[in-house]
């Protein structure tokens, strides 16, 4: 059995659980994912004119600081 650790939380996965997501080089659970989306939800609704780069930029740097600081 392979056990994988969200890099946010440090919650343990297993094999049986699936629900694990892989953004850029870290891999994060289901329930950092939902926080994470409305994170990044937030401040894409201000944007205007909307970017794919700036996008892209955003969901990296907001994941990086959710593993620096162990949660969103």
């Amino acid at each position: 059995m392979i056990t994988i650790t969200c890099d946010v939380c440090k919650k343990k996965m297993d094999d049986q659980n699936k629900a694990l997501f892989p953004y850029g080089n870290h891999s994060i659970c289901e329930p950092c994912k939902d926080i994470f989306e409305i994170q990044v939800k937030d401040n894409v609704r201000k944007k205007d004119p909307f970017e794919f780069e700036w996008y892209r930029k955003l969901m990296l740097d907001t994941l990086d600081k959710a593993v620096q600081k162990g949660k969103f």
